[in-house]
Formats: C-alpha cells, sequence, structure tokens
C-alpha cells in the first residue's frame, strides 16, 4: 500500500503543479507560441538549449518541431544546440562551459531568430551567457524557468517571456515542461496549419 501512495501523490503533486502553472501562465503560453510562430513565419529559425534533463527536452522539442508532432507537415526550423558532441565538448576543452551555448548562438543565429531556454532554477552561467549571446545577436528569447526564475528575468527584455513553473523540485519542473512544449508544439500547428494539425 505504501508503493500505492507514493504513485498516487506523485502524480497528484505533478498536476496541482500544472494546474497552478496554467492558472497564472496561460495568456503567456499563448503569447509565446505567438512569437515562436513569427519567428517560423518570417522564415527564421528557434535555438533551443537547456542542461541536463533540459538539455532532453530541448532536443525533444526541435526534434517535434523538425519532424512532426501529431500529424504529417512539412517540418519547422528548429536547432538543438546540446546534441553535438563534438561541438560541445570541443567549446568546453578550449573555453569554459559556461561559453557551450553562446559560441553556438553567434555562430549560428540571425536576427528575427528566436531562442527557447529551459531551466529548472535559472542560475546556469551557460544559460544566462546564451541569453546575452542572443540578444546581441538581435534575437528573441523565450524562457521556461522553475522555482523563482534565478537570474533569468532580470535578462529578459519587455517583449520577451518568461514562463515560470511554481515549483522548486526540478523533477515537477521537468513534468511541467514537457507539458508546456508540447502545448506550444500544438498551438504552432494550430496556427501554421489549422484545426485539424
Amino acid at each position: 500500500m505504501e508503493l500505492e501512495e507514493r504513485i498516487i501523490n506523485h502524480f497528484n503533486t505533478s498536476m496541482e503543479v500544472n494546474a497552478v502553472t496554467i492558472e497564472q501562465y496561460t495568456p503567456l503560453i499563448a503569447h509565446a507560441s505567438e512569437l515562436l510562430l513569427q519567428t517560423l513565419m518570417s522564415e527564421s529559425k528557434i535555438l533551443c538549449c537547456g542542461n541536463g534533463g533540459s538539455a532532453g527536452l530541448a532536443q525533444h522539442f526541435s526534434a517535434l518541431l523538425l519532424n512532426r508532432f501529431r500529424n504529417e507537415r512539412p517540418g519547422l526550423p528548429a536547432i538543438s544546440l546540446s546534441t553535438d558532441a563534438a561541438v560541445a565538448t570541443g567549446i568546453c576543452e578550449d573555453s569554459n562551459f559556461a561559453d557551450i551555448y553562446a559560441k553556438q548562438i553567434r555562430a549560428l543565429g540571425q536576427p528575427g531568430d528566436s531562442l527557447l531556454i529551459l531551466t529548472t532554477h535559472g542560475r546556469n552561467a551557460s544559460l544566462i551567457q546564451a541569453i546575452q549571446a542572443a540578444h546581441d545577436r538581435e534575437m528573441l528569447v523565450i524562457a521556461l524557468t522553475g522555482g523563482n526564475g534565478g537570474d533569468i528575468p532580470s535578462l529578459l527584455g519587455p517583449d520577451e517571456v518568461e514562463i515560470c513553473v511554481p515549483a522548486e523540485d526540478a523533477v515537477l519542473v521537468h513534468h511541467s515542461h514537457l507539458m508546456l512544449l508540447h502545448t506550444l508544439c500544438d498551438l504552432i500547428d494550430h496556427q501554421l496549419f489549422g484545426s485539424e494539425y
């Protein structure tokens, strides 16, 4: 019975965090989808990054855009900056880990592109430098964070978006980030291709 109670508690806690996130951020989630849509409609691209589990979620999101979400459709330009081991390890060896995304953004980012970052706490030097590099390249930043957002909110401009999941537990933040990413994919598909998507 103890294991079953633990399972129920795990799901209930995740649902409570998602419910509070939706209550607080539904308009901002819709706005984030519109900003990403503008990027794609202007034939620009979305760069995605995060560390650890957030890197995996960034990779998942870019794969859903490049390939498909629910239904077949043309691929959408999205790049996960955490997937090239040679680039990542080369930057870490020759520079330091904090440069891992900023160097890639300075090389690949163009004005009109968007940067989507994911972080459970918002105190990653690599992501702080990524935001600064994106601003240098005249890119728009959308941040999915957790806790109190850490250092991220103070770096964002007035036209940029932070969706901060109200949880300190990284696992719960990841749960909500996955739901948010799937929601963004759904909204992008719906706005670009219509209700059948």
